[in-house]
């Protein structure tokens, strides 16, 4: 906290990168937020580029022998098609965990099999960045209105926050269920995006 927006950075990429620090960037957004409501947008932003470079470092980790150790510790059959899975529908899976704050949803692992199973940087970092930015933000926005009461309120609102969680992934597998199923034009965004 005495770093301010430097220790938020640094804390963000630590976090991101694999170091198990449950809610503790989420506390010191509202934090900051809180004592400095001037600053509450500048921290978000501070805090989501730690979060992304952080993300990627893990990312790009698990890319490196994610890949060889999940071929040898997993039945044949089995890789290719958890890699297909996930390659459909996996980046759902670090993106309820990356937008919901507070609650410790496992978003490392997730982040790890991305790199692992071959998603696209650049796709894997998209995602990234529209789960934290309205996360942060929000967190952000909270603290500079509420003060030293906004972690109260989001402990108060858990359950909220799990059912929001649980409907968003829900949402987002039936759309992309959904998409699966519709013929694509060629040379289309969505085809792109695959």
């Amino acid at each position: 906290m005495a770093w301010g927006p430097i220790g938020l950075f640094l804390l963000a990429v630590l976090d991101s990168a694999g170091i198990p620090l449950p809610a503790s960037v989420d506390v010191l957004i509202v934090y900051l937020a809180a004592k400095n409501p001037a600053m509450a947008v500048t921290s978000a932003i501070i805090a989501v580029c730690g979060s992304a470079l952080g993300c990627m470092i893990l990312f790009f980790i698990a890319r490196k022998g994610g890949e060889l150790y999940l071929d040898a510790h997993t039945a044949t059959g089995m890789t290719a098609r958890f890699r297909r899975w996930f390659q459909r529908y996996g980046l759902a899976t670090v993106f309820v965990p990356g937008v919901v704050p507070i609650l410790p949803l496992p978003m490392k692992v997730f982040v790890a099999s991305a790199g692992a199973l071959g998603v696209r940087p650049l796709r894997f970092l998209l995602v990234v960045l529209a789960a934290r930015i309205p996360r942060y933000l929000g967190l952000a926005y909270l603290g500079a209105k509420l003060g030293e009461h906004s972690l109260e309120y989001l402990r108060q609102h858990t359950w909220h926050l799990l059912g929001l969680a649980l409907l968003l992934l829900a949402l987002i597998l039936v759309v992309l269920r959904l998409a699966g199923r519709r013929p694509v034009r060629k040379g289309c965004f969505v085809r792109q995006w695959r």
